[in-house]
């Protein structure tokens, strides 16, 4: 069994870990430290909530701590959670500076402990489908992939009136797709950026275009805005025998946020419409076009792999190094901004 304990009792806790972390018979959540009189969210039951850090810090039992606080937290807090020798799972984005994340994972490789960035957007449907369609080898070698997280919430950045780059659309954001490219492609040879402050200096960075370059041509793009009132495909894959596109997002969120949860059989899942479609012509020079049906995403899956990694010994499933490339390329895309 493996015990864990949650800082922070907001959305973040309650809508994107503790549903799919109770999913797990063999993780039991202990405590969750709530500082708030009157939380928006119902208590879980069998769970004890206590509002000093110390009572997590000090219990013998916990053998995991989750964060799950606003971005400014993260590092002090993770480092905390080391230094009481307590393993530490951060949500995204993990740190501000990659100096903070190599000072991080230097702390618990020194104490034998394990820390970890939260992505569990490596589980998404649209994702995960994506890769099965380049794997089965019908659109041929693959060339070119776009990757967009697109909404429209003009009054987001209308309203933000001071720019920080923890609360930028790159931070916030880009940590969930940039993290697919690198768990997926691997480290790009070269990067591009065009990271922008659409409605003006000194506001919030609102719009995204990374473009990463690797071997034997490939270009993988990841472009975001938040001024998309028609949103453009979550993916569009370009092979040398034919093109994936996957116009709809995963699912889990939509559902979440409908408090419809992870319990349901048909949670995050597809439905027909969703589906992307699969255009190649084959070997015998024959044209088709076919809908593929979407793979089942979980963010459950990153919490069984949690379990594998400290009770089983099993390696990590988001590795060190990704999680230090990623801040960097996060860094390097501000510095870029501003210059």
């Amino acid at each position: 069994m493996l015990t864990i304990a949650y800082i922070g009792n907001g959305k973040s806790a309650n809508r994107y870990h503790i549903p799919f972390s109770s999913l797990v018979d063999t993780i039991k959540i202990k405590k969750i430290l709530s500082r708030g009189d009157r939380p928006d969210w119902d208590a879980v039951e069998g769970v004890t909530y206590v509002k000093e850090s110390e009572e997590i810090w000090n219990d013998p039992d916990i053998d995991l701590v989750v964060l799950s606080t606003p971005p400014h937290t993260h590092y002090p807090l993770a480092k905390e959670g080391l230094e009481n020798g307590k393993n530490v799972l951060v949500e995204k984005p993990f740190t501000e500076t990659s100096d903070q994340a190599k000072e991080l994972f230097a702390l618990a490789e020194e104490n034998g402990l394990f820390i970890q960035c939260y992505q569990n957007r490596r589980f998404d449907s649209d994702f995960l489908t994506v890769q099965k369609v380049i794997e089965s080898g019908k659109i041929g070698d693959v060339l070119e992939v776009e990757m967009h997280f697109d909404y429209f919430r003009p009054e987001v950045p209308e309203q933000t009136d001071h720019f920080d780059p923890m609360e930028s659309f790159l931070y916030t954001h880009a940590c969930h797709t940039v993290d697919q490219v690198l768990s997926y492609f691997g480290n790009p040879q070269d990067i591009q950026y065009d990271v922008r402050q659409l409605l003006g200096e000194g506001r919030m960075n609102d719009y995204f275009d990374l473009d990463f370059f690797y071997d034997d041509n490939l270009k993988v793009s990841v472009k975001s805005s938040y001024f998309r009132l028609k949103e453009r495909p979550s993916f569009v894959v370009y092979g040398t025998k034919g093109t994936f596109i996957k116009e709809s997002k995963d699912r889990q969120e939509e559902h979440l946020k409908l408090f419809y949860m992870p319990t349901n059989e048909d949670f995050g899942l597809d439905l027909p419409e969703h589906y992307g479609t699969l255009y190649y012509m084959s070997g015998d020079g024959q044209y088709h076009e076919e809908k593929v049906v979407s793979e089942k995403g979980s963010y459950s899956y990153f919490y069984e792999a949690l379990y594998e990694t400290l009770v089983n010994g099993k390696e990590k499933l988001v590795k060190d190094h990704e999680t230090i490339r990623q801040i960097e390329i996060l860094e390097e895309g501000i510095r870029q901004m501003k210059k």
